[in-house]
């Protein structure tokens, strides 16, 4: 394959040339106060903006969302909604939808770490889980890459993974 040079035309229907970078993390919740404890808890997350009011193309998309909050923590954004009839169970593991997010630790150690402060927080009984499998164990691959799975309060499934050698 070869590059076009400069200023050329591209191809219909190819990407622009800029990469795309991720803006948030959008969650539905039937629990948006049991959510958003959770999140600041457990990711230290803060509140940036709250909204009520919506455009019309996001009431026709999620339709019953009464409350939109952006929380942030680090580089990550998580868009946590509140939905009236939403349920309050986790997701049907046979349907379409992202598997999960993986969340890179700067360190085994510092991975071992979000692993005990999730069974912290699950242990407290502080918090409303939709499914109760805990964390699993940290694993090593053959290429050394650890990692460890566990669920928020929705029952969406995040991972925290270790890549040794690999920019944090």
């Amino acid at each position: 394959m070869s590059v076009p040079p400069p200023g050329t035309s591209r191809a219909p229907g190819a990407p622009p040339a800029t990469a795309p970078s991720f803006n948030h993390i959008g969650v539905q919740t039937a629990d948006l106060e049991n959510s958003l404890n959770w999140y600041q808890d457990f990711f230290g997350c803060t509140p940036n903006w709250t909204l009520s009011t919506f455009s019309s193309l996001t009431l026709s998309r999620l339709p019953g969302i009464t409350t939109l909050v952006e929380l942030e923590c680090g580089s990550v954004r998580f868009h946590l909604f509140d939905r009236q009839g939403s349920a309050a169970q986790p997701p049907d593991p046979k349907a379409a939808q992202y598997q999960h997010v993986c969340l890179q630790a700067g360190s085994s150690a510092e991975l071992v770490a979000w692993r005990e402060h999730w069974l912290a927080l699950f242990r407290s009984g502080s918090y409303t889980f939709a499914d109760q499998e805990s964390a699993t164990d940290v694993v090593v691959d053959a290429d050394g890459v650890e990692s460890f799975y566990f669920l928020d309060v929705n029952g969406l499934e995040f991972e925290f993974t270790y890549i040794p050698g690999a920019r944090p």
